[in-house]
């Protein structure tokens, strides 16, 4: 298995978590540490059938706990902790 952290830079524009999992398929990563992603809330979203994209915010700070996953080791995922 290949890991990896990655600065994506605020994702400002529309289909930026598609095109960061087509290059994340490209380097055959299976789990990545994403940094400065400025969402609110938390949540999780699948991106191309071939990650999910989980995220959690602190509580007053927009920036929060981010990691794309492989589908085949989601499963294996209980809590995301950074």
């Amino acid at each position: 298995m290949r890991f990896g952290t990655w600065n994506v830079r605020s994702w400002n524009r529309s289909g930026s978590i598609t095109t960061t999992a087509r290059k994340l398929k490209r380097y055959n990563l299976y789990l990545v540490g994403v940094k400065e992603v400025r969402w609110d809330k938390g949540g999780h979203a699948k991106s191309m059938r071939l990650y999910f994209f989980l995220w959690k915010r602190k509580r007053k700070s927009s920036i929060g706990k981010r990691v794309f996953v492989n589908h085949r080791i989601v499963s294996a995922v209980k809590t995301v902790q950074c």
